[in-house]
């Protein structure tokens, strides 16, 4: 029989960090720009890692890449820490992160703060935040990351939490693992969730930041990107030129005695073209225009 008010187990590391009383601050310890949940930027000096991470081996390659990717783009999400007193603090999770950003030469980083025995808190603001409705694709993904790993919930104890099937949950998870570009295009709405889950199928990410330059440059609807990703050819949107513009086209042509031709896209911005043979026909298209104004 379970016990009420038994509390869920941490796992060993999280759990003895929370627990030490060396390091027991309450949230009045923090204050001004540092409150408890909020984002602050502090300096990475004022870090120390976390002594109960189990993993020690960290690929210097992928490290050297995502410190280049730091460097243009800087930390897009940031990493979580506990405040220690004595203005330090210590890694909770994150340290690819804040070791890339050394590499980077970063003197400061974004972090999460958390302070001691706040995993409930922590919890229920996390999950009722998720629930905005003005949140990014990006962002809400970030939550769930720190919910599963600050909070030690599983993906299945996740999505019953949230009221999301768990595919849903590991669909937006998967946007973490795109490159810097692509999470800043989802965030910044240049594209949508369903785009990002097109490219995430291609493993090449030289490949997936081309497809990000058409989907921006060419306005590509999600479709035209899943066929894009297939090496299917992308049918270009056909332009829509409304009868009255032809005709006014043609008339103008007529006047002229020049051909006269009106390009349109979907979202409506076009041009007029007016060919001339000759400089005579320049002239009077000119003298033609001047009567005008």
């Amino acid at each position: 029989m379970t016990t009420p008010n038994k509390k869920r187990g941490l796992g060993r590391g999280l759990d003895a960090i929370l627990q030490s009383p060396e390091t027991d601050i309450t949230s009045s310890d923090i204050s001004g720009n540092y409150v408890a949940g909020a984002i602050a930027q502090i300096d990475i000096d004022k870090i120390e890692t976390n002594p109960f991470q189990p993993r020690t081996d960290f690929d210097e390659t992928a490290l050297s890449e995502l410190s280049e990717s730091i460097k243009k783009q800087g930390v897009i999400q940031p990493v979580t820490v506990r405040k220690m007193g004595y203005d330090k603090y210590q890694l909770i999770s994150g340290e690819r992160r804040l070791r890339a950003s050394k590499m980077a030469g970063l003197e400061t980083i974004p972090v999460f703060i958390r302070v001691a025995n706040d995993e409930q808190m922590l919890e229920m603001a996390l999950i009722e935040n998720i629930h905005r409705e003005n949140l990014n694709a990006i962002e809400v993904a970030i939550s769930y990351q720190r919910l599963l790993e600050e909070c030690q919930l599983t993906q299945d104890q996740l999505s019953e939490k949230i009221g999301k099937d768990r595919s849903t949950v590991a669909n937006f998870m998967r946007l973490l693992k795109l490159p810097a570009e692509i999470q800043i295009a989802i965030r910044d709405g240049y594209i949508t969730m369903g785009h990002a889950r097109a490219i995430i199928n291609i493993s090449d990410k030289t490949k997936q930041l081309l497809i990000l330059k058409r989907i921006i440059d060419e306005d590509l609807s999600v479709r035209q990107v899943e066929m894009l990703v297939r090496e299917k050819p992308v049918k270009k949107q056909k332009s829509i030129i409304p009868e009255k513009y032809k005709a006014q086209a043609d008339t103008l042509s007529k006047a002229l005695k020049m051909n006269v031709k009106v390009n349109r896209d979907s979202k409506g911005k076009g041009s007029l073209t007016i060919n001339f043979k000759n400089d005579e026909e320049f002239e009077r298209l000119v003298d033609f225009i001047n009567k005008g104004i």
